[in-house]
């Protein structure tokens, strides 16, 4: 079927911001149709219809992006959510490992950014809203590979941004800061536990569950993806909420040895 109204596909749908993120999309008068591994049991809500799609599968991939043009006849808006976390000594952690968290982080964004840039070209307009962290631009121990891969997804988007503005197509980073979700039930953790890492390890387990406890609201972060969504001038990064922001300025200005001591203070590391 065809539609007047704008359309979305949002990645990783199911709970926390991709949930939030789709349902604020479709009040803000989209079409929207979120995704995740597995919708059996999901039913279409508030606007917001579900489609199964693995962003680690270039099948899966391509599969899904058809059935949204199929359907609605194109894609305004793509939320690139889909994630999956880190926790545990970067020497704890196999590359087999390494390379899952990559393979859903990075190329799951790369696959899903290739298979709607043709369509979004054609139709001379579209947005690509990569939902990063603050951890794509600060270290966070004990989470290496995440912050790696969440480094990489600003990199990527921001050089594939300059490529594509002059069809009509901007990519856009969402910067959120720890939030209240179900985060840690996707979480790798090293295979190869040390004793030399042990007790930093049981002191950044309780870091990251005191930081996800206390952290914003899904909604504060759907609200940054609206603006990036729906603004005439959008920015190339918004981080979602003061708290973000304050984590960006702070990362912009202080000297680096402050800047430093402040990362080992807060994960409670030696001085």
């Amino acid at each position: 079927m065809s539609t007047t109204r704008p359309v979305a596909l949002v990645t990783g749908a199911s709970s926390g911001i991709g949930k939030a993120a789709s349902l604020a999309l479709a009040q803000a008068g989209f079409e929207v149709t979120g995704t995740s591994r597995h919708t059996r049991g999901l039913s279409p809500q508030d606007g917001v219809t579900f489609l199964d799609l693995d962003v680690t599968s270039d099948e899966s991939v391509t599969a899904a992006v058809k059935q949204v043009i199929d359907r609605f006849g194109r894609i305004d808006v793509l939320v690139n959510n889909a994630g999956i976390g880190s926790a545990g000594a970067a020497e704890e952690f196999s590359l087999a490992q390494d390379q899952k968290v990559f393979d859903v982080n990075v190329f799951g964004v790369i696959r899903m950014m290739r298979a709607v840039l043709p369509h979004m070209r054609a139709q001379g307009n579209g947005r690509i809203l990569n939902v990063s962290s603050v951890a794509g631009f600060v270290p966070q121990p004990h989470m290496a590979v995440y912050v790696a891969s969440k480094h990489a997804v600003e990199g990527y988007s921001e050089s594939v941004d300059h490529e594509v503005r002059e069809h009509g197509v901007r990519v856009l980073l969402v910067e959120p800061a720890p939030t209240s979700t179900p985060f840690e039930g996707s979480v790798v953790r090293g295979d190869t536990p040390l004793p030399a890492y042990a007790q930093q390890g049981r002191i950044f387990e309780e870091v990251l569950a005191e930081g996800l406890k206390g952290g914003d609201e899904p909604a504060m972060v759907a609200k940054a993806i609206v603006a990036a969504a729906t603004d005439p001038k959008p920015k190339l990064r918004y981080p979602a909420g003061p708290t973000a922001a304050r984590i960006r300025t702070l990362r912009r200005v202080a000297p680096a040895r402050i800047f430093d001591k402040q990362i080992r203070k807060l994960n409670r590391l030696p001085g």
